[in-house]
């Protein structure tokens, strides 16, 4: 029964953890592809992210490999010692076990890599552009927003 409520609770304070790091501040950034008309401008900055970089739970990059990894640490932790010395080993497993999955997890889903351009546009205004490639665009460069992606010209 006490192994029961350990990994209970040890699944409520990873919930708690991960719910406590949620970004409530998030702005979408402006599609260029919300316009009919082309938009002209030069590239201030190129960012390489690798994937969407929204992932994880809630959008934290808290994945499921970090929660099971916590409980089956934490259930692995709770098999050594007794008394106090059991639950130490029990928080020590579950801490281990999250950063171990949530390592593997890294690992085994190594998302493509895509750039962010950012682009200050004739009027002043800036917008953010992402793609898969960026086909010889450098710093500098004057180009053509056409459906979201950046056209050198």
């Amino acid at each position: 029964m006490k192994t029961c409520q350990i990994v209970i609770a040890a699944i409520v304070a990873v919930t708690a953890l991960v719910g406590g790091c949620t970004n409530t501040g998030y702005r979408p950034v402006e599609s260029a592809s919300t316009y009919s008309s082309n938009l002209y401008g030069v590239i201030e900055a190129i960012e390489v992210t690798s994937g969407d970089g929204v992932d994880g739970i809630a959008g934290t990059g808290i994945g499921a490999g970090a929660v099971v990894g916590g409980v089956v640490g934490g259930v692995l932790g709770h098999q050594v010692g007794g008394g106090s010395g059991q639950d130490i080993a029990t928080a020590v497993g579950v801490v281990g076990g999250a950063v171990v999955g949530h390592e593997i997890q890294k690992r085994s889903q190594q998302q493509p890599e895509t750039y962010r351009l950012q682009v200050r546009l004739e009027n002043g205004s800036y917008r953010a552009v992402m793609q898969d490639s960026i086909e010889g665009l450098r710093v500098g460069d004057r180009v053509r927003i056409d459906n979201g992606r950046a056209y050198r010209y």
